[in-house]
């Protein structure tokens, strides 16, 4: 399926602000979280491992959802702008796999660092507090997997953004 650039990143844009807010409000568990606090007894070798970000196992996918929101609404806005000042490319058609992938990236780290943690934490009671290396390991690679998906898209729109930035200013000379 192809679409115009400016159609592209529009739909970038709005998707984007849709993941930055879908973030803000995802915030509340976190808080909630700290307000409760750990559902299970943390370990001395929690205490010293940064990588389990000290307090909540959902920090790293809502920072993943509203900073890949923000990227998205950065490409999507510097497609829009950029095509209105180059010359020749408005109705120029490109291809909506890179939104796609973006979107499914998102979503998909959302799945496993949100709700996800319950399920692995079910499987591996713990597994995050203890932690329990193979859920833990598990968990996290999911989430590294949908962050690379969320990449395939953005390297392409970046790209898309970069030329387009080049023809602004080829025009302009």
């Amino acid at each position: 399926m192809s679409t115009t650039v400016i159609s592209l990143g529009a739909r970038f844009a709005k998707w984007g602000l849709g993941f930055f807010v879908f973030g803000v409000f995802l915030v509340f568990g976190i808080i909630g979280h700290y307000c409760i606090g750990a559902n299970h007894p943390t370990g001395h070798q929690f205490m010293e491992n940064i990588t389990l970000w000290w307090a909540c196992p959902w920090t790293l996918s809502v920072a993943t959802l509203q900073l890949g929101g923000l990227g998205m609404v950065a490409l999507g806005l510097t497609e829009i702008v950029g095509t209105r000042l180059s010359v020749g490319r408005n109705h120029a058609s490109v291809t909506t796999t890179p939104l796609f992938l973006c979107i499914a990236g998102l979503f998909g780290v959302f799945a496993v660092g949100y709700p996800g943690y319950f399920v692995f934490d079910a499987i591996w009671p713990s597994f995050y507090y203890s932690p329990v290396p193979q859920g833990k390991n598990a968990w996290l690679l999911g989430q590294a997997l949908f962050i690379a998906v969320y990449l395939l898209g953005a390297l392409p729109m970046f790209n898309n953004a970069r030329r387009t930035i080049n023809l602004v200013s080829t025009a302009a000379t």
